[in-house]
């Protein structure tokens, strides 16, 4: 079995999540960054992208 080397930085802060998704033969993996000073709730984020992608929907077609 072959050895992994951890090559992430390491930190007393806590570790940011990462999502890993697999398609065909690529794994992707996601680091999620969210700022302790944003104004922005988790939800009004949300909206904002999906207003922000029917926006751009329409305009492409």
């Amino acid at each position: 079995m072959a050895k992994t080397k951890n090559t992430a930085p390491t930190t007393t802060e806590q570790t940011a999540p990462v999502l890993v998704r697999k398609i065909g033969r690529t794994t992707y993996m996601v680091g999620i960054h969210f700022s302790q000073t944003s104004k922005e709730t988790m939800d009004d984020k949300v909206l904002r992208l999906i207003k922000n992608d029917i926006r751009n929907a329409a305009m492409c077609g």
